[in-house]
């Protein structure tokens, strides 16, 4: 974001590793959305321009004035107090959560995620290693132990709390979006029945895969031609494969689907919310974390700061009153 005392960059491993390739790739995906002429943040705060064809982003910094809370901090295991740092695994290049503003993968990344995990750093009394990986890759990293934690938007399922611990600091979801004019499914989707017969673009190893590939059955069920469902690893493709007519309708987070909309540029509309979740940090199962971020976030929440962030972003409907550890998948 702006360089935080709660963020250190990286150990620099080589333009060549697998993981600077995965970095380079997620950027790549941000610019085909960002790169935009007008892009913006959808926030009301006013805006600024960070360096020579970045996109706008909001030029408020709530956390600036973010303190160590030494009763939160305690929290925390001992060896972590002693270390002062954890590795953070961060899915970066889907607006508004986490991206790059300069769509190029160059300085520090933006974005609600990225706001509030160093928020929550500093209330801790620690310094975030953030590195940047593919969202499908970063659940499972983290019970080999490469990172401490994982921010993505990633959603809270049944199926993954079998593996993962939670920690929620948003509420967010899933949703639907067209290229604009295209009024063939009305002004919302609220029933899989009516994609029979049309192509869905979304992303690799999200709820939007598992609930598209879960209810596929459904077209069958109304006696209609199934859907087909593609998958991509970066959001910029989903766009393109939109605009260019090789998938019908994209499902996503809603946020980031009415961040997307409200970019002229972009050229798409919003069909309304799908299914809400709740959205946290994830760690691996029985990881000794989680009682330091829930009593952060709450921390946040309670001094103001969270509400300043998402107003930062535009996401203040997705405010949570408290953060909570595993709480059920929402009905």
């Amino acid at each position: 974001m702006k360089l935080p005392s709660t963020r250190s960059r990286p150990p620099a491993t080589g333009s060549g590793t697998p993981r600077r390739r995965a970095g380079l790739r997620l950027a790549a995906a941000a610019a085909a959305l960002l790169a935009l002429p007008g892009l913006t943040a959808c926030g009301s705060e006013g805006t600024g321009t960070a360096g020579s064809g970045a996109s706008p982003v909001p030029k408020t910094d709530p956390v600036a004035a973010v303190r160590k809370v030494g009763s939160i901090a305690a929290l925390l295991p001992a060896d972590v107090r002693r270390k002062g740092t954890l590795r953070v695994g961060s899915s970066t290049g889907y607006p508004p959560s986490a991206f790059y503003p300069s769509g190029q993968g160059g300085g520090d990344p933006v974005g609600q995620d990225i706001d509030i995990t160093d928020a929550v750093a500093k209330v801790l009394g620690i310094e975030i290693q953030r590195q940047d990986a593919s969202f499908e890759a970063i659940l499972p990293a983290l019970g080999s132990g490469k990172y401490d934690l994982g921010t993505g938007n990633f959603g809270v399922t049944a199926e993954r709390l079998k593996t993962i611990d939670f920690v929620t600091y948003i509420d967010d979801g899933q949703g639907f979006a067209v290229k604009t004019g295209n009024t063939s499914l009305g002004k919302r989707v609220d029933d899989l029945t009516q994609l029979c017969g049309l192509t869905i673009g979304t992303g690799a190893g999200t709820t939007f895969e598992a609930t598209l590939t879960a209810r596929k059955g459904v077209c069958a069920e109304a006696g209609r031609k199934p859907y087909d469902v593609k998958v991509f690893a970066e959001t910029g493709a989903i766009l393109t494969s939109l605009q260019q007519g090789r998938v019908d309708v994209v499902m996503s987070t809603i946020n980031g689907l009415r961040y997307q909309a409200a970019q002229p540029a972009a050229r798409t509309t919003f069909l309304g919310e799908y299914h809400r979740l709740d959205v946290g940090f994830a760690f691996k199962k029985g990881s000794d974390l989680t009682p330091a971020f829930r009593a952060a976030v709450n921390q946040l929440i309670k001094d103001g700061t969270y509400d300043r962030i998402l107003r930062k972003w535009g996401t203040t409907a997705s405010a949570i009153p408290e953060s909570r550890i595993n709480p059920p998948e929402q009905s």
